[in-house]
């Protein structure tokens, strides 16, 4: 035992033998998701609000823990499953298969996040050959009795045997062909035995083994087969999806079981506080009678609206209604609930915060905060940047010819266009050659994962809002239409035929509505969203649909933009873009590539320049740029009059601004093959050659240009000044900040900070006008980061350039990396996600956390900003909020949601400081 103590400690640090590892119903509670998994953690708070939950136990995620880490069970957990399984027979009244009155369970995981569908359930555990009678005479169904037997024996062997799934499918379509029935429900009790023994013969067959009878075994197996399915590779793909951390592990919850396939005044199903697609309030869900859960969220029968219930059931549908009030204003948010009626009796199996579209978060958040549940902070808390970001996705053009061949349920919104394909594998293939796809199936189920994680909408012809493709799909934020009945899919023929019997082969374009659920044929052209109309000030919050959710949207911005401390940036390089920055609520410019602004028909200058052999030619290169440099900034400070302007210095390598040495070459060799006049193209050739390095991003460029090339970084101060001084001369107020790219070492700085400060002295002499252009730099080298507190004494501001800061941290060439080798380091789990989309705080974020230290050190009036592409990723809002930078700078449309994430991140820190 002591061995075990030392080989398997729990992540707590305490020794497995100390360690409680099963939970009762009766002594949880909703804050205890870390140990007994969202599930299992709101079983106990229902229990205690003493709503009807049927007995039961969990197994909390340390156990979990331990098994995946030794490959074995904490030597304790026998015994204390033993004790809580003895405790529930008593409450019962029965016991685990016991021959004439068997105590049934379900053993199902649960992880601190919600995984629908990701892992595994079995219920009815504890039926055998022996116990099946006696369910079917204390029942007094025997039809009842082999229907959850068969359903057994199906889970049993497909989640812990496993034995391929489809095979039980197609022997239960068998057994209906021959009776000549399509729905279970008509197979009658003698049916139902013999497709028992059927399935019993597929799993020796398969599975090499007898189904087994012990109860208690049945029992065991199953636990494992969840703490298993951890590791899973559909558990493990989602988890990457949704960045859930690996290192969790999931809860096994043990619950009697409750029937709702025993006839009409039995069923099951799943209920919405509000609607989780829209967000409105009402009553929204799905029942299905005479049924098990599995049932309803496998969409293999359509299911009935939830408000049928009061027809069919009114007492168990009041109580329901009650306790859903009773829930929502306990959790103070929208819940997801999932049911059971056994012979008119209520029981509760789950309940949890509900998925939702980002329609509907916006719409709920506010909702909660006029009811008084919620305040602003809470309510900053229940909204997210990425659902800001799908709001801002096109949809589809009211006004199109379009034709309509089905209409399903509006699952989860948006606007998808692409190529039908009929299977997983198709849809991941296409995906990565390029082509945009829609996964179209009867219904999907979690092997399907990867297809729908690679196509752009999920159409499925059988289940409701609450089926596996809605889930799945409302929380990816993937555009989904369920139940379109009118299609007849044939995944095997792979097509599908929609109503007047056109068919739909593999490869035709369709397009999917997930906010109307409409389904179309071919292309169907897209419009800006009402969201992005409202940020560009076309759309104002009124009273419909579209304007609904906008006044939702225009709140909570309004709460973010009270509570952040992070200003936000536009990274813009030209006055219209600086204007619809403005427009989005940019707060200035936090980057100006100044190199953007030798494109066009400007790059023939440029070539003179980097051609010329005289001090004489380079000069008048210069002179010849200098007055447009200046009208571009002129442009710039005006577009954004009052606000800073931080403007970057050329910084790629200047053979960027050259022509491709392959097409140089050719017309060279052609030329001279033809005997034509070539001497431009050669003098070119040869500066291309010259310039020519192995690797030019490490190689001149940067404030290198600027020591080497005479000229250039003083042609754009002086352009910079003259334009700030025409501006304060038109009344204007340009706020102008001059950044040197890619210094390494604070000489660098001094040298090109005192020959600006000479040209601006120039420029104040020359127009009489006081200017004041701060100077800093751009922080994208580890060396430049470790030596901050020297270069600070040169700097009255750093930008943390973060693309390049990655790319020399981790020693990438974002080009070269992404296309080659990321895919598996994503796979394999080495990255949760690519280090140039959220920044990897352990190493490039400690260098920006020392760097701001260390400078603020030197300089406490030190600004402190950030220009990659991490300034608009909500994960690295938060991180740059934490280590005290000023501001993020973003490209426009990223605005909207680094102004969300910056309000989020000082509410969260709010709460840490008052914990």
């Amino acid at each position: 035992m002591s061995e075990n103590k030392d080989l398997h400690p729990t992540t707590s640090g305490q020794s497995v033998e100390d360690v409680k590892f099963v939970y009762d119903f009766t002594e949880g509670n909703k804050d205890l998701k870390d140990l007994l998994g969202g599930k299992g953690a709101n079983l106990a708070e229902m229990t205690n609000l003493g709503l009807p939950v049927p007995p039961g136990f969990t197994i909390t995620t340390e156990a979990c823990k331990v098994y995946l880490a030794s490959g074995e069970e904490p030597p304790a957990l026998r015994d204390e499953v033993s004790a809580h399984l003895a405790a529930l027979e008593q409450k019962m009244g029965k016991k685990l298969g016991q021959p004439d009155n068997p105590l049934l369970v379900s053993v199902r995981s649960g992880a601190k996040f919600s995984m629908p569908g990701m892992m595994d359930t079995v219920l009815n555990i504890g039926l055998s050959d022996e116990s099946v009678q006696g369910l079917a005479q204390q029942a007094g169904d025997e039809r009842f009795a082999w229907d959850s037997y068969r359903r057994l024996i199906q889970m049993f062997g497909k989640t812990v045997l496993g034995v391929d799934g489809d095979l039980f499918e197609e022997a239960l379509d068998k057994a209906k062909a021959a009776k000549k029935v399509t729905v279970d429900t008509d197979l009658e009790a003698a049916d139902l035995k013999k497709l028992v023994t059927t399935f019993k013969k597929i799993v020796k067959k398969e599975a090499g083994r007898e189904f087994p009878q012990d109860p208690r075994e049945q029992m065991d197996l199953a636990i494992k087969a969840v703490f298993d399915s951890w590791n899973g590779e559909r558990a493990k793909l989602y988890r990457r999806q949704e960045r859930i951390p690996h290192d969790l592990g999931t809860a096994v919850n043990v619950c009697s079981m409750v029937f709702g396939n025993l006839g009409p005044d039995s069923g099951t199903g799943v209920a919405f506080t509000r609607d989780p697609a829209s967000g409105h309030q009402g009553v929204y869900g799905d029942y299905l009678q005479n049924a098990q859960g599995e049932d309803v969220v496998a969409g293999i029968r359509n299911t009935v609206p939830l408000a049928e219930l009061e027809k069919i059931d009114k007492k168990s549908y009041d109580q329901l209604m009650q306790i859903m009030e009773t829930l929502e204003n306990h959790y103070k948010d929208l819940c997801d609930i999932e049911f059971t009626i056994e012979r008119g009796q209520l029981w509760m199996l789950q309940t949890r915060v509900g998925k939702r579209t980002a329609g509907a978060a916006f719409r709920i958040a506010t909702q909660l905060v006029d009811q008084g549940l919620i305040d602003e902070t809470e309510a900053l808390q229940r909204v997210t940047g990425a659902q800001l970001a799908q709001l801002m996705f096109p949809r589809f053009d009211e006004q199109a010819k379009v034709e309509q061949v089905a209409r399903g349920i509006a699952a989860s919104p948006g606007a998808a266009v692409g190529k039908a394909v009929f299977d997983s594998y198709t849809a991941v293939k296409w995906s990565r050659s390029g082509e945009k796809v829609i996964l179209v199936r009867r219904e999907t189920n979690p092997d399907d994962l990867d297809g729908m994680i690679a196509a752009e909408g999920i159409l499925t012809s059988r289940g409701g809002k609450t089926s596996h493709a809605a889930v799945v799909a409302r929380g990816m934020g993937k555009t989904c239409v369920c139940g379109a009945e009118e299609l007849e899919v044939d995944t095997k023929r792979r097509r599908m035929t929609v109503p007047g019997g056109h068919v739909v082969e593999e490869g035709d374009v369709i397009s999917i509505d997930g906010s109307t659920g409409k389904v179309y044929l071919g292309e169907v052209p897209v419009v800006p969203s009402p969201v992005v109309e409202y940020f560009e000030g076309r759309m104002h919050p009124g009273a419909d649909d579209a304007d609904e959710l906008v006044e939702a949207v225009h709140r909570m911005m309004a709460f973010a933009d009270r509570k952040r401390r992070l200003r936000v940036r536009a990274n813009a390089d030209n006055a219209e873009d600086a204007l619809r920055a403005r427009r989005f609520g940019a707060q200035g410019i936090g980057l100006c590539r100044t190199e953007h602004m030798f494109l066009g028909d400007r790059r023939e200058l440029v070539e003179r320049l980097i051609l010329a052999d005289t001090e004489e030619e380079r000069e008048a290169s210069l002179k010849a740029l200098l007055p447009l440099q200046k009208q571009d900034f002129v442009e710039l400070f005006e577009a954004m009059d009052g606000l800073p302007v931080t403007i970057r210095l050329p910084a790629p390598p200047l053979h960027e601004f050259l022509p491709d040495i392959t097409e140089l070459s050719v017309r060279v060799a052609l030329a001279e093959a033809r005997q034509e006049p070539h001497e431009n193209e050669l003098r070119l050739l040869q500066a291309v050659h010259r310039l020519h390095e192995q690797n030019p991003m490490l190689g001149l460029r940067g404030v290198r240009l600027g020591l080497v090339v005479p000229g250039l970084f003083t042609m754009q101060v002086r352009a910079i000044a003259e334009a700030a001084a025409e501006r304060k001369a038109a009344k204007g107020d340009p706020r102008a900040e001059i950044m040197i790219p890619l210094v390494g070492t604070v000489q660098e700085l001094e040298i090109v900070r005192e020959e600006a400060d000479q040209v601006i002295a120039e420029v104040q002499a020359a127009t009489g006008t006081q200017l004041k252009l701060a100077i800093g730099t751009m922080i994208e080298l580890p060396r430049a980061a470790l030596t901050a507190g020297q270069i600070a004494e040169a700097a009255e501001f750093f930008s943390f350039g973060t693309n390049d800061l990655t790319q020399t941290v981790w020693g990438f060439s974002r080009d070269d990396v992404e296309a080659s080798f990321f895919t598996a380091y994503l796979e394999k789990g080495i990255f949760g996600v690519s280090p140039f989309e959220t920044i990897d705080k352990d190493g490039v974020g400690s260098l920006v956390k020392a760097a701001a230290q260390a400078g603020r050190a030197t300089r406490p009036d030190l600004k402190l900003g950030v220009c990659g592409e991490h300034g608009g990723d909500p994960e690295s809002v938060h991180f740059f909020h934490e280590v005290g930078l000023d501001y993020v700078s973003c490209s426009p449309f990223r605005i909207p949601v680094a102004r969300l994430e910056a309000g989020r991140a000082a509410c969260q820190s709010e709460g840490s400081d008052h914990r």
